[in-house]
């Protein structure tokens, strides 16, 4: 079983037909504790870091994620789900998760000089790092997936990256340690290889 973090900031909706296509049994809740009996977690997210992350806070799914993480049960952060587990991010100051070493930065200001907007918005294909990870089994490297965002993930152990994406320098955009791992993207809509990465994560089979 399969849980989705609901917390009012999240992508549900498409994250739930993709699972649904997967045949993959799931559950998603506003309450932490109809959660607690899950196999595994994925935790959604789009927006902004600081509204995220007093949603978690009124909602008990900031201690919930903590309790989760310390389990070693599998946790899946996807787009801004993947950014709030870092500690901190530049996004109106705000203190995140803590659930991995490292801090979320907005793209540089000199990106509109370079040709390069902000959001990165848009399909972009990515690169393995450190080995890649199961999450990208029979995904080819240099597939491409659907990205919107204005920050990025800044880890202070780069061996946790594995995979980036080019967006003016190799932008983080996976990562993963111990029963975590996090992608930038959005698996839910970027076709056949996001539907793959869904499929390792929940197990179920793709369509």
């Amino acid at each position: 079983m399969t849980g989705i973090i609901d917390y009012n900031a999240g992508n549900i909706r498409s994250v739930e037909l993709a699972l649904l296509s997967l045949g993959t049994e799931y559950r998603i809740s506003k309450d932490p504790r109809d959660l607690k009996s899950v196999d595994r977690v994925i935790f959604p997210g789009v927006g902004e870091a600081h509204f995220a992350m007093r949603e978690l806070k009124a909602t008990g799914y900031d201690s919930f994620l903590r309790d989760w993480a310390a389990s070693g049960k599998p946790l899946l952060g996807v787009c801004l789900g993947s950014q709030i587990i870092f500690e901190h991010s530049e996004e109106r100051d705000t203190d995140c998760l803590g659930l991995l070493p490292g801090v979320v930065r907005r793209f540089p200001k000199d990106f509109a000089a370079r040709g390069l907007k902000i959001p990165h918005m848009g399909w972009n294909d990515i690169q393995y790092r450190n080995g890649g990870s199961r999450l990208f089994d029979g995904v080819p490297e240099g597939s491409d997936f659907y990205f919107v965002h204005s920050y990025y993930m800044a880890p202070s152990d780069e061996s946790i990256v594995t995979a980036t994406a080019d967006y003016g320098f190799p932008v983080p955009c996976a990562v993963r340690k111990g029963n975590i791992e996090a992608v930038q993207f959005h698996p839910e809509k970027s076709a056949e290889f996001g539907l793959r990465i869904l499929a390792n994560f929940t197990g179920g089979a793709t369509c």
